[in-house]
């Protein structure tokens, strides 16, 4: 028996290889002892995105939770969003929910997410005690769905329906339909297509049919993923904006009227600018060691206090939960991002709607609300390059980061380190790069900001020639 571990956010194997009945059994088993152990009558809601298998392992979760007494509220629907199930879980008062997803990652894995009663991450704390309950076997004799539903230990509900009854109440839908701007939104064949389809039948979409292989891509909202997306908005002419999601939904990409990517750095500024300046909300920001610097500078230039945390989602949702605190917006590089007035979670289809209901009141396009933004703070643009490397080339360059080895990447002279999560290296002029390996794939992600995109990935260029030397 595999040794399950979780990682940045939930645990996610190959399919039919390490991801398997039997082993989300184990998960299952390990999560229902957590949650008996602290609680003694309790609840859990149960979902699934469009990936292969999906139906399977979620029924097979809902039967472990069943078979131990917890009563689960499981999708009725053939897929959820990660948010539908966290924002479940608040509206039904579960002490628990369960996303069988992989977010992110290519066709190939699927995984298993824990959500806590307030509708976000597991804290790292919990994820350790549910880690150290998983069993190496679980010989159970679990029955059929059906007679779990007799016993009123498993009830089918709409997350769907529940998810669009809310985004009803809380944004100006009309606002956005009434604006005279033409939307588009890309699904990747991911868990937002019906929602999307439902909320703006009107609206250009792409990729929105349930696709459980997400036609051999991994269904990550970044634009060498989007091209196809990129394309058909620059070609029409006429689409003002266009939002895509990752596989679960909780994850997002953003396009201009040009079909220029606009990345999670720019719509943390917009997100900070609309609700602060234009609805006159106060409260903490909180982003990642990732970030643009731009963003201290916009809340210096607000009085808003700011925060840095390590990367992972995780990590804000426990400022947003537990600090005490007003979050204004909370967010991270990697397309994450949560705001005041709504669950503690990341959720793609609910920022992108917050941005269009942005340019919906005030007739303004994207590229004018980012020059707004720009007029306060300066422009800039921080590019990105994954390097696959073996686990020798990675460890070696990691123990070079730590013993401060690097001085230099080509021309650019190292003023100073910060390595709260990775190592972040500054060259004097507000223009930095950081490098830091991934936490789920065998990938070290190297980062860079600088003014222009240019030269960003001049930076990126000379910092990739100086690790790979």
């Amino acid at each position: 028996m595999i040794n399950i571990k979780f990682g940045t956010d939930g645990w996610r194997a190959i399919i039919a290889q390490e991801f398997t009945v039997k082993n989300v059994t184990r998960v299952a088993y390990g999560t229902a002892l957590w949650l008996k152990e602290h609680k003694q009558k309790s609840s859990v809601v149960i979902g699934n995105d469009p990936r292969f298998a999906g139906k399977l392992f979620a029924e097979t979760t809902a039967k472990v939770f069943a078979n131990a007494g917890i009563k689960v509220f499981l999708s009725s629907t053939d897929f959820v969003s990660t948010p539908m199930v966290s924002l479940g879980t608040t509206l039904l008062k579960a002490d628990l929910g369960v996303i069988i997803t992989a977010s992110h990652n290519p066709p190939a894995y699927n995984g298993y997410k824990i959500k806590a009663s307030y509708g976000g991450p597991a804290t790292p704390d919990m994820i350790d005690q549910v880690e150290n309950l998983i069993p190496s076997g679980v010989p159970l004799e679990l029955l059929s769905i059906e007679e779990y539903k007799k016993q009123g230990l498993i009830e089918l509900i709409d997350l769907e329906d529940m998810y669009v009854k809310h985004v009803e109440e809380k944004f100006d839908l009309d606002a956005i339909r009434n604006s005279g701007m033409n939307f588009a939104y890309d699904a990747m064949y991911g868990a937002g297509q019906n929602v999307m389809r439902r909320l703006f039948p009107d609206a250009t979409f792409l990729h929105c049919e349930h696709n459980p292989g997400f036609d051999g891509q991994a269904p990550e909202p970044i634009h060498k993923n989007l091209e196809e997306f990129s394309e058909l908005i620059k070609l029409s002419g006429d689409i003002d904006s266009g939002l895509a999601t990752d596989g679960d939904a909780d994850r997002i990409g953003l396009y201009d009227s040009e079909g220029n990517f606009v990345d999670s750095h720019h719509i943390l500024l917009l997100l900070i600018h609309y609700l602060h300046k234009y609805q006159g909300l106060n409260g903490d920001v909180i982003t990642t060691f990732s970030c643009t610097q731009k963003i201290a500078d916009l809340c210096k230039a607000y009085n808003l206090p700011h925060t840095i945390t390590k990367i992972g989602f995780k990590y804000i949702c426990d400022l947003m939960v537990n600090s005490g605190k007003q979050v204004l917006v909370g967010g991270e590089e990697s397309g994450g991002l949560a705001i005041a007035g709504y669950i503690p979670e990341r959720d793609g289809i609910w920022i992108g709607l917050t941005i269009w209901e942005f340019m919906a009141k005030t007739g303004k396009s994207l590229d004018d609300l980012i020059e707004e933004v720009y007029a306060i703070v300066g422009s800039f643009a921080v590019e990105r390059y994954d390097l696959h490397l073996t686990e020798d080339k990675k460890q070696a360059i990691i123990s070079a980061c730590q013993n401060r080895s690097y001085k230099s990447f080509g021309s650019f002279e190292v003023s100073s380190v910060e390595d709260m999560d990775g190592f972040k290296f500054h060259f004097g002029d507000g223009s930095w790069v950081m490098i830091r390996p991934s936490g789920t794939e065998p990938v070290l992600r190297v980062y860079a900001e600088a003014p222009t995109s240019q030269a960003a990935f001049k930076i990126l260029d000379a910092t990739k020639a100086t690790l790979l030397a």
